[in-house]
């Protein structure tokens, strides 16, 4: 950028301020009020970038006025389909001005006139003074007013990097002869943002090309008789439209704003206002940046010495905000190898009331892996790592040093997913006793949403950036090495700083865990429930590859059979994995829909939502949903599960995901369990190959019946639904009979189905549109069915209001055992927003609350079993579902103890009911 003392950035404000938006909008920065400071924070940051990274010796930013500006008045759709504004940044936006002002940076408004107005009158007039001007917004359009010393700066974002655009790169980018035909490109093409119609049909290459003979819109109308065909038609039908546009998309350089250099020069910021805005906002790491060491360095014009005229150098390390790392923060770290030195550290363990520790291995699947190191901290800044040879003897005799204060359940064991760290001490002979803190599973109570990995946890908590994994052993894939090939010194300062990062957190964590009143969710439940999913993991569970092969060659036949008649229907051969050909044949050869959908880019839609639809009045449609499905499960299932079985023992381990679903639900991966499909056949025979370990043992499988409709009931309180689960009613049929006013003998079986629907549909708030798509009935019709539940289920709609009621004030709502699901959206203006979190305050507590019951149930019936010392293994958890592999010896007693304590895991008002089933195979127990 070329050196001028005259430098004037004018910033498009709400253009920034969206682009914050959609930065934070996966990762909401929430301070302890409880306010979303993404908008700000990214506002800010950008803000200073430029400030210390461009140092303009002129700045202003630029707003849109409220209310609506003189293109509403020319064109009443213009902007009509932009959503409603979100909440965060109607929030955000009088915290930015406040920002801006103890900046001391004038804010630009001009009534009726859109910033981009503003800025191109500013522009305009700056340059003829002597300026150079940088335009900072992402926005294109600005494109049309660049000249010599008027620049487009398009921000750096999501890994670009800054784009300042000149004369020349405007004219480049859009294809152009020169720059003032960027409002004939928008004119001619149009704009969907702004809703600026354009002309149908003329997408970028078209509108150059038609430049480049034309010159302008208005000529081009003027000689649509030269063009011929469709094209002629368009440009004759919707020229006036197209000159409509242009005048829409021109940025007006006339405003009434005069240029007033002397207030936009920038002299600092005010010290005092700007502490005290990031001070509200909890902007401790700005705050370091503005107001660390540096704020005693001041100029002789008392200016903060971090915004004087710096070096580029200085200026790029100042662009980013200050982290703390190994380098900049004092520790002690010690890698131990001597056993006198060794035995010293056990010695003071053994004392400690806590300690934090973490393994070092050479693979992340924990039942594969090998001990390459262990790293502890019972005092903050402080941490040892003991190296771990690859020799299995030597190994065993520093791991039997440690054995004892491992499995003392007086010392608390403090780590980040605790599970790995146990299944990979499980294998050395080590059985890791609680207490247990883990830091990952803290905070997943306290954000569900958010992720915890270690590395943005201390980020976000700590302010600070952990040594990185790939500095060591590289970047992820097939070249990566692994812990056993880096330098011991190297190893030891990564561990122990992993095992002190994680102490630290938990003081921070605990605090906040307390706060909320989570810590008996924390100590009773989750903790514990580590300790039964390392046990379950390590167990894993035997799958015959016999089975897997026959089914794979069925599967196979299947396709070919359903593929060749698929082909048929067809009337010729196409790639049914591809959906432009799929598109091409359905919608345009055999034109099984009259208004098909179409994709963003342009290409018939034919996911399974549509072929569903589809599926009753077009046979093909059903076979292709059918090929799709063996395909599925032959791909995700039957052919992976034999890649899947350990060779240490035969068996398959699958992994439980804790900290994942927001609900409070587990998932697991390495199989997915969860998403093998039961109600379809194909999706029961997978499985068939899931079998007990030896003849000595049988499979026996335990399911809740309908757990969330009795917490429904319970929660709810209804008398019809409490009667009908105390009565041991079919409760759709008992559903049934109330909405169709008919006697529980007269239900027939469309009846039940409905009802059945209309039951687990209420549980996730459905709307009638939701409920007619399921049962494929006129939205009429579901809406009257939903009305009539309300009218004979009165406690169920009233459960649901209130429900909805209580997260509006408290913007969370609550399980059984107080886990939160936070609905920050509850409140918001955007109905879809609105109404996603509505619907999760009325089915969060219920689902929420069957994870803690069954939760409870696994820690309690783990216990019991490890302390009769049985041969039987509790081994699988699928939804609402226990699977064991129970040693034949100990049948009866599982078959009566397994449902009672299911039972026993919480008191609602109506009873829980436990089926249980026993087989040679997963498939027969179930």
């Amino acid at each position: 950028m070329a050196e001028n003392k005259k430098t004037l950035f004018l910033l498009d404000a709400y253009a920034l301020i969206y682009r914050a938006h959609f930065a934070f909008s996966k990762n909401p920065r929430i301070n302890s009020k409880g306010l979303n400071t993404g908008v700000m924070l990214g506002f800010t940051n950008a803000l200073l970038e430029i400030i210390n990274k461009r140092k303009p010796s002129h700045i202003g930013v630029a707003f849109d006025p409220p209310g609506p500006t003189f293109r509403t008045e020319v064109y009443e759709e213009y902007k009509a389909n932009r959503e409603e504004t979100p909440e965060d940044i109607k929030v955000g936006v009088p915290w930015v001005k406040k920002i801006i002002e103890s900046f001391d940076i004038p804010i630009l408004e001009v009534p009726k006139m859109e910033a981009d107005d503003v800025i191109g009158t500013l522009s305009k007039k700056a340059a003829k003074e002597g300026f150079v001007v940088y335009m900072m917004t992402p926005d294109k359009d600005y494109s049309q007013l660049v000249e010599e010393n008027i620049y487009l700066y398009k921000p750096a974002f999501m890994g670009n990097s800054v784009d300042i655009l000149g004369v020349e790169e405007v004219k480049k980018k859009w294809d152009i002869e020169n720059v003032d035909q960027v409002r004939d490109m928008l004119g001619l093409q149009g704009d969907s943002v702004d809703n600026i119609p354009g002309i149908p049909g003329i997408g970028p290459k078209t509108a150059s090309k038609l430049l480049k003979t034309y010159g302008t819109v208005e000529n081009l109308v003027k000689n649509a008789e030269d063009l011929k065909g469709k094209q002629k038609e368009k440009v004759i039908e919707f020229g006036p439209q197209g000159i409509l546009s242009k005048e829409l998309a021109t940025i007006k350089i006339d405003c009434d704003i005069d240029l007033d250099p002397e207030a936009l020069e920038y002299t600092g910021p005010d010290e005092e206002k700007v502490k005290e805005v990031f001070e509200e906002l909890e902007f401790r790491t700005l705050m370091k940046r503005v107001f660390g060491e540096q704020a005693k360095d001041t100029d002789s014009k008392g200016q903060l010495q971090m915004f004087a005229q710096v070096s580029e150098e200085e200026a790029e390390d100042t662009a980013t905000p200050q982290i703390d790392t190994i380098e900049t923060v004092e520790h002690e770290y010690y890698t131990l190898t001597e056993e006198k030195e060794i035995d010293r550290l056990v010695k003071y363990l053994k004392k400690q009331k806590e300690i934090c520790y973490d393994t070092e291995t050479d693979s992340i699947q924990a039942f594969e892996a090998s001990l390459v190191g262990l790293s502890f901290s019972f005092k903050e800044g402080e941490a040892y790592y003991i190296p771990v040879p690859d020799d299995e003897k030597k190994a065993g005799d520093i791991l039997s040093k440690f054995k004892d204060i491992f499995e003392n359940d007086k010392i608390t064991k403090i780590g980040q997913n605790l599970k790995y760290d146990i299944l990979v001490l499980k294998k050395y002979g080590i059985k890791v006793s609680g207490p247990y803190y883990d830091t990952m599973l803290a905070h997943y109570l306290l954000e569900p949403e958010q992720r915890h990995n270690m590395d943005v946890l201390a980020e976000n908590y700590l302010n600070y950036s952990p040594v990185s994994i790939e500095t060591l052993i590289g970047k992820k894939g097939k070249k990566q090495g692994n812990m056993r090939d880096v330098d011991i010194e190297k190893a030891g300062v990564y561990a122990a700083e992993d095992a002190d990062i994680t102490l630290r957190l938990k003081n921070k964590l605990d605090k906040e865990i307390r706060e909320v009143k989570m810590e008996d969710l924390l100590t009773d439940l989750e903790s514990p429930l580590v300790e039964v999913l390392a046990a379950m993991e390590y167990e894993g569970i035997k799958v015959d590859k016999e089975e897997l092969a026959v089914s794979s060659k069925e599967m196979e036949k299947d396709l070919l059979k359903i593929q060749a008649e698929i082909f048929e229907i067809a009337g010729e051969e196409f790639n049914i994995a591809s959906p432009k050909q799929l598109g091409e044949i359905l919608f345009v050869k055999l034109k099984v829909d009259k208004k098909p959908k179409k994709t963003k880019t342009g290409q018939f839609a034919t996911g399974e939502e549509i072929l569903s639809r589809l599926a009753n009045e077009h046979e093909i449609a059903q076979k292709i949903l059918d090929f799709r499905e063996i395909q599925k499960l032959k791909s995700t299932y039957i052919d992976a599960l034999p890649e899947l079985i350990s060779e240490r023992d035969g068996r398959i381990h699958t992994s439980y995901n804790q900290a994942v679903a927001a609900t409070g639900r587990l998932s697991s991966t390495n199989p997915n369990l969860q998403n093998i499909p039961i109600r379809t056949e194909k999706g029961r025979a997978i499985r068939k190959a899931f079998v007990p370990r030896n003849d000595d043992f049988t499979l026996l499988a335990a399911d809740y019946s309908q757990i969330e409709l009795r917490i429904m009931a319970s929660f709810s309180g209804d008398d019809h639904m409490i009667e009908a689960f105390k009565n041991g009613t079919d409760i759709h049929s008992a559903t049934a009979a109330k909405i169709f006013k008919v006697d529980v003998e007269e239900v027939d079986s469309d009846m039940r189905r409905k009802a059945k629907t209309a039951n687990f549909g209420i549980i996730y708030g459905i709307s009638a549109f939701g409920l007619s798509q399921r049962l494929n009935i006129p939205r009429k019709e579901a809406s009257a069915l939903i009305e009539t539940y309300f009218e004979e289920f009165p406690a169920v709609k009233k459960y649901m209001d209130d429900i909805i009621d209580k997260a509006r004030e408290n913007e969370f709502v609550e399980t059984i055992k107080g886990r939160r699901r936070y609905l920050r959206d509850i409140n918001s203006r955007n109905a879809t927003n609105r109404g996603f979190a509505e619907r999760n305050a009325i089915n969060a507590p219920i689902q929420g609350s069957a994870a803690d019951i069954i939760k409870v149930a696994m820690i309690d019936i783990h216990n019991w079993m490890k302390e009769k010392n049985l041969k039987s293994k509790m081994i699988l958890q699928v939804h609402d579902e226990l699977v064991f592999d129970v040693h034949k010896d100990e049948l009866d007693l599982i078959k009566k103890e397994i449902p009672k304590r299911m039972m026993g895991a919480a008191d609602l008002a109506v009873p829980m009911e436990v089926e249980t089933g026993t087989g040679n195979n997963w498939l027969e127990a179930h």
